[in-house]
């Protein structure tokens, strides 16, 4: 079941066309991941969820009905452009944000001891923000978005300032809350992230959805119809019997056990492809090379651009 869904939803502001015909769907549990170059729509379509804005056409559902004003305190927003007051206390900032989202003072600051002890930064209560570097603000901005537990959580950019040690924190945190059976829209430009954290992505691209599906399925549909195959045994007698047939690239023998990646014309020549290695070499494995989101993201981007007459920056 889906706990959000956007059906054929527009925006625009004055000739601006943000967001053309978005229809997501995001189901329940998952990690969403919500991709695109910079001004593709993502933010715009954030705003709408998150009922800043409205759309001109279509429609946001939430749990089954069309979302109501209500549902933002079942939902955690954290922004790429931080929303912390600088002269403000941390401990007395989290506790305006946390009654804000409805909790009572008492409830606020249980939850906020366990999360600061969580954290190790009991010591921060006292500070003011402009005191912290971005990423201890981002820690605290962190908390006070979780801290109502909100069945959806919609992080921009949520690494954006941390060191490695602190980005693996957040991270586990994320799948935590996963495993706890919260749903998450993700946005980010890390696609390193991606592969981690998602389940399910969409690609904006100049306003419009230009692919969604299941990540592996995703990066299963653009592979290049390449296999890894590590072997033991005579590379010159793998090349005799491979040459003409199949291209042969990426020979490492450097290592105990060599490898070489293989080129296939078509995905249904793998078994030709197999039998011929067999009567060469010993395989040791033999797996097809998957292409990163990084790749799949700026090829499907630079083809819908290419595509439709579009600009490719």
């Amino acid at each position: 079941m889906n706990l959000l869904e956007t059906h054929g939803v527009e925006k625009r502001f004055s000739n601006h066309l943000a967001l053309d015909d978005i229809s997501i769907a995001i189901p329940k549990g998952s990690i969403y991941g919500l991709l695109g170059p910079n001004g593709a729509g993502k933010t715009t379509l954030i705003r709408i969820i998150n009922q800043i804005t409205g759309p001109d056409k279509g429609e946001v559902m939430f749990d089954g009905r069309k979302i109501e004003p209500n549902d933002i305190y079942r939902i955690g927003y954290l922004p790429e452009e931080r929303g912390l007051y600088k002269k403000m206390k941390v401990g007395e900032q989290a506790l305006f944000f946390s009654q804000l989202k409805g909790l009572s003072r008492q409830d606020a600051t249980k939850s906020l001891k366990y999360w600061f002890e969580k954290f190790e930064i009991q010591s921060w209560w006292d500070k003011k923000i402009e005191e912290l570097s971005k990423g201890m603000a981002q820690k605290v901005q962190f908390i006070v978005t979780v801290i109502h537990k909100p069945e959806l959580l919609i992080f921009d950019e949520p690494f954006s300032g941390f060191d490695p040690i602190n980005t693996q924190l957040i991270t586990d945190e994320i799948l935590e809350l996963k495993k706890n059976g919260t749903t998450i829209i993700f946005s980010t430009h890390n696609m390193e992230s991606v592969e981690q954290l998602c389940d399910h992505i969409t690609l904006i691209n100049k306003s419009k959805n230009i692919l969604s599906g299941q990540i592996d399925q995703v990066r299963a549909n653009y592979g290049s119809n390449v296999f890894e195959v590590a072997f033991k045994g005579n590379l010159e007698t793998l090349r005799q019997n491979l040459n003409g047939t199949f291209d042969i690239f990426n020979v490492n023998t450097e290592k105990a056990i060599p490898r070489v990646q293989v080129r296939l014309q078509s995905a249904s020549d793998s078994n030709k492809l197999l039998q011929s290695l067999i009567s060469s070499v010993e395989v040791l494995s033999f797996n097809p090379v998957v292409p990163s989101m990084h790749d799949i993201f700026i090829r499907v981007v630079q083809e819908y651009n290419k595509a439709h007459g579009l600009s490719l920056n």
